[in-house]
This record gives C-alpha cells, sequence and structure tokens, in this order.
C-alpha cells in the first residue's frame, strides 16, 4: 500500500518557447466504431495541412474495460456497420489530406480475427464507385501469441501477474484461454513505419493504448533512419508517452468532455493539447487530472519495456485559454536498470452457460421481503433440480430496494413505495441446465408465497421485450493478465509474406510480432503521404456546420454550508484499472480546498476500508496527488467477498464506474466545514484567482 503526499513544489519550465515542431497527432474519438463529429474533424485536418510538420490521425480501438467477452468470444466492441462507417469517413480524410491513418486494438480485443476484419472492410470499401481512386499501402501488426510458447515460459518461471490483486498463472488458465493476446509495444510500429515509410494506414493488434502514438513521434525524431526507440532520451519518450496516454481517450481530458483531441508535438519534449470541440476547453487541472484516469496511481505507469514518472509533469494554460502545454515526465527503461522487458499477455477462458429472466415486484409487502425471499427461489430451485450433478448457480440483481424502509415504523406501506426491479442470473455447465435453473427461478418469483401475501395470484411483472427467459449463452471470464519477460529482440517485429507465413515464423529467440502489407484500391498510383497541401476551405466555416453541441461549461463552486464530500468536490468518479482493481478519484476545485481537506485526515486508508469492506493490507494505493488537485485509492474488485475480475457470473459494473456513490455521501467534520466557509468566494470556484497556488 502507498500511502503518501506527492510534492510537486517544482519551478515550472518555460512552456511558451518557441519551440520547432515535430509533428501534430489529431484522434477524433476514443474509440473507433463509436463514431466522431466529421466536421469538427475536418476543421482541425485544415489547420494542420497548412503546417509543415507531419500529421497523422491515430486513434484506439479497443480495451479490456467492456470485460473479457470479446477475447473470449471474437465479439467486437461495436458492429461491423459501425466500422464501416468510421473507416470510411477517416479514409476519406487519408486520400484529401494525404495524412496516414493508425488504429490499434482493432475490434475491441485486437486479436488477428478482428485485424482482418478491418482489412477486409478496408477492401470492400475500395470497391465502391466512389472510392475509386484509392491506393492504399496498408500495413496489419498481429498480436497474438501460441499457448506452446506462453507454457514455455511459464515452466521456465518469471510470469508474473500484472498488478498484487491478480493471482498466480496456472497451467489451467493457459489452456482454457480461447486466445492469448501480447500486448504490442511501440516498437513493432516504429520498425513497420521505417521499413515503409510511405505506408497510408496501420491495422495494429492488442497494443499498449500509447503504444502507436509513441511509435509516430519517434519515427518523425528519428527520421526513419533507426529502430532503436531508447537511443532516444528519457526525457523524449517520456513526453511521446504521456502524450500518447492523455490521446488515445480523445477528448476525455477536457472540460466539458469533447470527442476527439489534436496534440501538437514540439522537439523540446514538451506538446499541447487541445480539445476538437469548440465549446470544451482543457486545463491544466482536467489534463494534469488525466494521470489518475483508469491507472493504479497517477505518479507512475509501468508499460511495455519501462515506466512512466509523472511527479515532475508540469501543466500550462495558453493564451487561447483552450489549450494546455505539458512537459517534464520521463520514461526509465527496464533496460537501464538490469530488467528485461516484460509484455502483457491477455486471455478469457469460458466458464459457463447462462440464462436469465428479468422483471419487477412492486407489493411493498413483499419488496421489504426480497432477500428472504430470494434465498427460498434458491432453494426451490434446488429441490428441484436435486438429481443434477453437473455445476450451476444462481444469483439476483435487484435494482431500487431501499433497505432502510420499515414497515413496522409506520407511515403508509401500501402506497408510496416503489418497486423493485429483479434480475436473476443462472449459469451452469450448459446451455439446457442454465435455461431450466433460470425458468424455475422465474416461476418461484411469480409465484412463490411469502409472509402477509395478499396478492395471491402474482407477483412478478415480465414480458420486457417479449421475453420470459433469455439464454445469454457463454459466460466468460479473465484468465490470463500476466506479464511475461522476453529475450532482447523479442519485443519487435518482422514483416512476413502473409499472416500464416508470420505465425509459422514465430519462435523463442525471434520478434514476438509481426506484420503483413498489402495494396488495396483501384486508383493509378500510390498517396503521397505527408504532403502539405490539401487545405479546402475556411475553418470557421467547416465548424458552423456542425449541429452537435456540448453543454455549457460552468465552473464547479462550493455553496455555504457544505456538509457531504460530494458538495466539495466537483469530480468523484470510480473505474476499473485493469480487470483486477477499482480506483477512485476525487478532485478538489482549489488548491486551498485541496489542503484543507488533505491536512483533514477526511480520506484515509481505514475510511476506504470501511467503505469497502477492505483489510488494510487490500488497499493498494491511497495518497494525495497534488498536480490535479485530487486524492486517489486503488483496490481490488471484489463480488460477494472473493476477489473476482471483471465480467463473469453476477457481474454489475463492468467498467467499475458504479463504485463511487458511497462517497458523495461520505460526512465532512464540523471543523472542515468550518474552514472551507471561511475561505473566500475565488478560492472555492474552480479556475479561481488562487485555484491552483
Amino acid at each position: 500500500m502507498a500511502i503518501s503526499m506527492t510534492n510537486t513544489s517544482l519551478a515550472p519550465r518555460d512552456l511558451d518557447t518557441d519551440a520547432q515542431r515535430l509533428c501534430q497527432i489529431i484522434t477524433p474519438v476514443g474509440n473507433l466504431g463509436y463514431g466522431f463529429i466529421d466536421k469538427q474533424v475536418e476543421a482541425e485536418l485544415e489547420r494542420t495541412s497548412k503546417l509543415s510538420s507531419p500529421t497523422a490521425i491515430i486513434l484506439d480501438a479497443g480495451s479490456t474495460d467492456s470485460g473479457p467477452q470479446r477475447l473470449a468470444l471474437g465479439q467486437t466492441a461495436a458492429p461491423r456497420s459501425a466500422y464501416t462507417r468510421d473507416l470510411a469517413k477517416l479514409i476519406k480524410y487519408v486520400v484529401k489530406y494525404k495524412v496516414p491513418l493508425i488504429s490499434s486494438s482493432n475490434g475491441g480485443d485486437g486479436s488477428d480475427e478482428h485485424v482482418d476484419l478491418m482489412l477486409e472492410i478496408i477492401r470492400e470499401l475500395a470497391e465502391l464507385p466512389e472510392y475509386r481512386e484509392w491506393n492504399l499501402k496498408v500495413l496489419a501488426i498481429y498480436s497474438s501469441v501460441s499457448h506452446e510458447r506462453v507454457t514455455k515460459r511459464f515452466n521456465a518461471g518469471g510470469i508474473v501477474g500484472c498488478g498484487p490483486a491478480v493471482p498466480d498463472l496456472t497451467q489451467s488458465d493457459i489452456d482454457g484461454a480461447t486466445r492469448i493476446l501480447a500486448q504490442i509495444g511501440p516498437e513493432p510500429f516504429l520498425e513497420a513505419m521505417n521499413a515503409n515509410p510511405d505506408f497510408d494506414i496501420i491495422i495494429g493488434g492488442r497494443a499498449y493504448d500509447p503504444a502507436p502514438y509513441m511509435a509516430y513521434c519517434a519515427f518523425n525524431a528519428l527520421k526513419g533512419k533507426s529502430d532503436d526507440l531508447h537511443s532516444l532520451s528519457k526525457e523524449v519518450l517520456g513526453s511521446f508517452g504521456h502524450m500518447g496516454k492523455i490521446m488515445e481517450c480523445g477528448g476525455q481530458c477536457a472540460t466539458p468532455k469533447s470527442i476527439g483531441a489534436v496534440a501538437d508535438i514540439y522537439q523540446d519534449t514538451t506538446f499541447t493539447v487541445t480539445p476538437l470541440d469548440p465549446i470544451a476547453k482543457c486545463l491544466p487541472l482536467s489534463v494534469a487530472a488525466h494521470c489518475l484516469y483508469e491507472k493504479t496511481r497517477p505518479d507512475i505507469l509501468h508499460g511495455p519495456g519501462g515506466f512512466w514518472n509523472f511527479t515532475k509533469a508540469v501543466y500550462k494554460q495558453l493564451h487561447d485559454g483552450r489549450s494546455v502545454r505539458v512537459g517534464g515526465a520521463v520514461f526509465e527503461s527496464y533496460r537501464n536498470h538490469g530488467e528485461k522487458y516484460h509484455i502483457k499477455l491477455e486471455g478469457a477462458k469460458i466458464s459457463g452457460y447462462r440464462a436469465i429472466f428479468i422483471g419487477s415486484w412492486i407489493d411493498p409487502i413483499l419488496v421489504s421481503q426480497a432477500k428472504e425471499t430470494c434465498a427460498l427461489i434458491k432453494e426451490y430451485v434446488a429441490y428441484q433440480h436435486s438429481h443434477i450433478d453437473e455445476y450451476w448457480d444462481l444469483g439476483f440483481h435487484v435494482y431500487g430496494a431501499d433497505d432502510d424502509w420499515d414497515p413496522s415504523q409506520g407511515g403508509r406501506p401500501y402506497k408510496g413505495k416503489k418497486g423493485v426491479f429483479i434480475v436473476g442470473e443462472a449459469i451452469a455447465a450448459n446451455q439446457e441446465l442454465a435455461t431450466s435453473i433460470a425458468s424455475v427461478a422465474k416461476l418461484g418469483a411469480t409465484h412463490g408465497p411469502y409472509k402477509g401475501q395478499k396478492a395471491t395470484s402474482g407477483n412478478l411483472g415480465f414480458g420486457i421485450g417479449g421475453k420470459i427467459e433469455m439464454e445469454t449463452e457463454e459466460c466468460v471470464e479473465f484468465c490470463v493478465y500476466h506479464l511475461m519477460p522476453l529475450e532482447e529482440g523479442e519485443q519487435g517485429g518482422f514483416p512476413a509474406s502473409s499472416h500464416e507465413a508470420g505465425v509459422a515464423n514465430t519462435e523463442d529467440g525471434k520478434p514476438l510480432f509481426h506484420w503483413t502489407e498489402a495494396t488495396i484500391g483501384k486508383g493509378e498510383s500510390p498517396l503521397e503521404v505527408q504532403a502539405t497541401n490539401g487545405a479546402t476551405g475556411a475553418v470557421s466555416k467547416l465548424l458552423k456546420k456542425s449541429n452537435y453541441k456540448l453543454p455549457a461549461y460552468e465552473a464547479p463552486q462550493i455553496q455555504n454550508n457544505p456538509r457531504f464530500l460530494g458538495d466539495i468536490a466537483p469530480v468523484v468518479r470510480s473505474k476499473n484499472a485493469g480487470p483486477y482493481e477499482i480506483t477512485i478519484d476525487i478532485l478538489f476545485p482549489t488548491k486551498a480546498v485541496f489542503d484543507i481537506v488533505a491536512n483533514s485526515g477526511l480520506l484515509t486508508p481505514e475510511i476506504f476500508g470501511k467503505i469497502y469492506d477492505l483489510k488494510m493490507e487490500e488497499v493498494i494505493y491511497c495518497s494525495f496527488f497534488e498536480q490535479a488537485l485530487a486524492f486517489k485509492a486503488t483496490f481490488p474488485r471484489r463480488r460477494n467477498g472473493k476477489l473476482t475480475p471483471s465480467g463473469g457470473f453476477l457481474e454489475t459494473d463492468m467498467h467499475g464506474s458504479q463504485q463511487y456513490i458511497d462517497l458523495l455521501e461520505l460526512p465532512l467534520h464540523n471543523d472542515l466545514i468550518e474552514k472551507i466557509d471561511s475561505l473566500p468566494r475565488e478560492e472555492k470556484i474552480q479556475g479561481g484567482a488562487n485555484a491552483t497556488k
């Protein structure tokens, strides 16, 4: 457990220097297939087309955030039609503005099948009459790793869990994984770019989110003459990685959140971030706070080949009021510390089959006995399946229950009490058994007796979507989320004549990854990538054509006599930090409020242990982070008292984004309230006169 106050009393470097540009990177949206605002992206391309430095469109396309089903079952993060829509627009920009397009973790998991799916979609688009001028050089980088190779390394020792909450790997985990992917670092992207400097598109498999951003910056910094990423200084790599970590989420770092963002990267190890939406703005605190997002801790970030240290990072608002200049992060290579390069492995397995029923209970007499009734239903289901030896289980999700409501305390027990929504979830060794479990459970929820029952015709309101029981098929869970040590050179990639040839030539001692090259389209000549012309209209006119608008931004401010944590913190959020951890971020509006809370004893490991039922040794990180005027705590995911990764049986919050609610009503101490009430008004408003002093 880390408990500290991060020291950031640093002399800020001059971030207003007229440094020479290295390149620009536009991220239209945080995930390919989720859609973006066309005119905002095109307006930014109009701007960058007038610059002499090169521009690329780079975006992520996947994550483990939404659970293990993509990885285990080959599902995509978005419908095929959504990828077709987004790729058609993006490739039109590639052709019109002569900029490359790079996407990683395609399809949601980055599997080989989903890399091939994107290639298939591009080929189909190129056959359409309106795209007949396309002549695209497309590279595909694959990230699967064989079970045999993982087993060999497992037997040799050295594979460890990716974090303290991840259990030790077993051979059963390896064998059970339907596929195993290795996160591509920046090296294979850089090598593929250097080998094909005239590329138009790169479709990447599962990758470390900042990897393609780092690689494109390194490609320009090294001018295509070296594959040695680490010939660049730790300050340069620190800046590239920090930028990539911010940009891979699109405009998440803006206030209000923008769908997309652009980064201008400079040759003095600084960069600027600007949201694409003209209503949004990046603030020093909002950008610094992105070091908290989805990560175990905000000051140190481990990745392929090393870790980033953000403790000396600085953030400065630029004169436009919506761009932030960033610098100061450093990258520490494991190689320089005498350690091996480690790569993250990801895999998931099928653990059973599921069926569910859904409906509502509205009778207040029944609602007050919901917990007991669910237990009786499970006993009835067990009785009806007492002849079954195969594995099964049953659980219930009851939404809207007020555990504090007690009809014996008076009031009007038959009116004014809202009903509850109930989901019965069954898992079993096969689909037929799971459906039988759900069917009997639904019968019990509909006709089961309970104490004081008056409505004897039926308890459950059901029929939503015309379904009684719903077969939800395979239940999957993460089983591989581990770090595998590599020998020198294995972190790279190599060209292959085909994907099959690449797989055949992947073996110990050789690079883990490979790429293929294809020319797609029937145009007469390849594109001249990185030409600086292509401007076709005024930026202002393009922006005026967009009908989508964000809500107006209002600076958070604290009202008099605050009572709870939610009254003084403009952001209280939770999120998964990988499949095995939940992380909490609490952001304060000004330095004055931050200091009062940091010295109050309000937020401690003991408080989090009480709220989330944790032992002190289970708290992975617990610290104030002054750069973002924030507090962060990270701990293992639990379900029914057991350490459990996201997804699987009885999951209700895959993202982990609904775990913050009890913190909103954490009571403030009287002396803390008095100190905050005594602050001048400007020290209670985010962005006020003394917000960051």
